[in-house]
């Protein structure tokens, strides 16, 4: 069964030139909008990520109560509920739709946010990864109606090195003969598995394999690990939306908005939200350093590190120690 609303945005036109047809946002809400709606919370998706996956966050009793506030979880383009390569129809379906940026993103949001809920203030945009970028791109395309902001574990711009990461991923797919150039009749399973691959030396440190963390989680040995967690985290994703969500990401950069012609440190500094900006001590593609610089261009903002050896996936709900310690600073910075 369906849990999710759509919202019809009908033709978008693309920072890339491109005009998305007929497009549509996905989206599902938590909680009730109250009367002069000041309870809302904007909660973005992450890297192949649908609603969801975010839920993690959201129960009685966290910083993310329903009961307190409504929350908003918009899907990003590209992750198979929203417009994606794999529900969009000819002629922009799977290897011909087009390139969307995170200020796309936030945009459709926006409408989103505005035109279906007349809602003209937010509480809080927060996210994870990806999610991060869309809660800076919303904090700096909106600084009067954002009052706070917290990104954890993602940046305002996608680094070189995270760059090079993602080429690992976008090549493990394309190079696999069934990908066909984007115009598969099955998903290029080994691209998928080899995915998760490459993706399990990234998303978690060297010490948590050091710890063997991996055998803690239920997994009998490091391959038990590489094939049942990894393999299978991404063979159940479409490829060409993947790939899609890649490019998003490998473009994130808030100073490609409209206004700001690449100047990241201004596009920083147009951010008024009061932040907490929060990595993980251990992630290897959204280093703590990036965001202490971020830090130091955004007007109103602390950097604070999450103390976890789980890498990226401090942010990403399954360690319960980094989930409490992300709760806990999201319900001070909500108490602000």
């Amino acid at each position: 069964m369906v849990d999710y609303e759509t919202f019809e945005l009908g033709d978008v036109a693309l920072q890339s030139g491109a005009t998305l047809r007929d497009a549509k946002l996905a989206y599902k809400t938590f909680g009730t909008l109250n009367a002069d709606k000041s309870n809302v919370i904007v909660y973005p998706t992450w890297y192949s990520g649908q609603h969801y996956d975010n839920e993690w966050l959201i129960g009685e009793g966290m910083a993310l109560d329903p009961q307190k506030y409504f929350i908003i979880i918009p899907n990003m383009f590209g992750n198979g509920l929203s417009s994606s390569p794999s529900n969009t129809p000819p002629p922009y379906d799977r290897a011909r739709f087009p390139h969307v940026t995170f200020y796309d993103n936030v945009a459709a949001q926006h409408r989103l946010v505005t035109e279906e809920f007349g809602i003209e203030k937010i509480a809080l945009v927060t996210g994870w990864s990806m999610g991060a970028g869309q809660t800076y791109q919303w904090g700096m395309s909106y600084p009067e109606m954002v009052e706070r902001i917290f990104p954890f574990c993602g940046s305002a711009k996608t680094s070189l090195h995270n760059i090079v990461f993602l080429e690992g991923v976008k090549v493990a797919i394309q190079t696999d003969v069934a990908w066909k150039n984007g115009w598969y009749d099955k998903q290029p399973n080994q691209g998928l598995r080899a995915v998760g691959r490459v993706y399990a030396g990234w998303g978690l440190s060297q010490a948590f394999y050091r710890e063997r963390l991996h055998i803690e989680m239920g997994y009998s040995s490091l391959e038990d690990f590489l094939v049942a967690f990894w393999e299978g985290f991404f063979l159940k994703k479409d490829a060409n939306n993947l790939l899609a969500m890649l490019w998003t990401w490998q473009n994130g950069d808030i100073a490609n908005t409209p206004g700001f012609e690449g100047d990241f440190e201004k596009a920083l500094s147009a951010i008024k939200a009061k932040a907490i900006v929060m990595p993980g001590q251990t992630d290897l593609y959204f280093p703590p350093e990036d965001n202490e610089y971020e830090v130091e261009h955004m007007s109103d903002a602390e950097f604070r590190m999450i103390p976890s050896i789980w890498g990226h996936f401090a942010g990403g709900g399954i360690n319960e120690a980094d989930t409490e310690f992300i709760d806990r600073h999201i319900k001070e910075l909500l108490t602000t």
